[in-house]
């Protein structure tokens, strides 16, 4: 383990965060949790998706 991780883990051993920080931080992975399942199960919209053959400009 690297020095200066382990100097962290130690400081947050004495000061641990607050329960609202750890709230926060298990509300934003809940959050991203629930988009990754909604995107797994109902996928990406077409409508949604570039078309790479639109987007190409002619040469000249």
């Amino acid at each position: 383990m690297n020095l200066i991780w382990l100097s962290r883990a130690a400081r947050w051993a004495r000061n641990p965060p607050s329960s609202a920080r750890v709230k926060l931080v298990l509300a934003v992975v809940l959050a991203c949790l629930i988009l990754v399942g909604i995107e797994h199960f109902w996928g990406w919209p077409k409508s949604l998706t570039l078309d790479a053959a639109s987007h190409r400009t002619p040469l000249r």
